[in-house]
This record gives structure tokens, sequence and C-alpha cells, in this order.
């Protein structure tokens, strides 16, 4: 099962990188939320919206740890990324942590959360 989750993981990552945004509808929870590193929290929509003035030119994680809980996994991360929101170029390097849920359609991202990596 673990290694199930970290293909999913794998498949958000390519899905983010790549703007696919019918795999992301796929991928995430319907009351999916994310939590950015400076707070704000954007639902399924948003996130999947934010394509139309956001893009990656690359995004890598690594340090990757899965802990299954029954019908729950959690998935941390350390992700280093360059991209470009609103004509800025940006380069983060965040710690994330994924929640993942099995639900009757199948394993879903419900949950994804940012922090700052200090000096990274």
């Amino acid at each position: 099962m673990i290694s199930d989750i970290h293909r999913l993981q794998r498949a958000f990552d390519q899905a983010e990188l790549r703007a696919d945004t019918d795999v992301l509808n796929v991928l995430l929870a319907d009351d999916f939320r994310s939590i950015g590193e400076q707070g704000y929290v954007l639902d399924k929509a948003q996130w999947v919206g934010k394509f139309a003035e956001f893009a990656y030119t690359s995004l890598e994680s690594d340090d990757v740890e899965v802990s299954f809980y029954g019908h729950a996994a959690i998935v941390r991360c350390v992700q280093r990324s360059h991209s470009t929101w609103r004509g800025h170029e940006m380069a983060l390097t965040v710690r994330v942590s994924q929640t993942w849920v099995e639900l009757p359609e199948g394993w879903r991202l419900a949950g994804i959360q940012f922090s700052s990596l200090a000096g990274a």
C-alpha cells in the first residue's frame, strides 16, 4: 500500500509540473484544502485554477516519508521548486505534508500544507 501512495505522490508532482488539470481534478478530493507557506487556504477549484497565472519550471520532492493509517496516509517530504506567478519568478524550498484518504472511488489527496525551510 505504501508503494501505491508513493506512486500517487509522484503522479501528483508530475501533474503539477505539467499543469495537467485533468489529472489534478481526479487526484484531489472534492473537499481538498491547501494551506500555503504563508497561511493562505485554497480549495480544489482555486488550486486547479491557479494554473491560469502560475507555472512550474521545475519541481522535485525528496526525503519522502509515507505513514499509513488504514484508510489514510500521510506523505512528508521536502520540495524544491522554480516557478512563475503573474510573470514573477520564484524559487522555494518547503517542507510538505500531504494527507491522502481512501474513498470509494480510490485514493484522493484531501489536504496539503507547506512550511518554509529557513536557510534552504
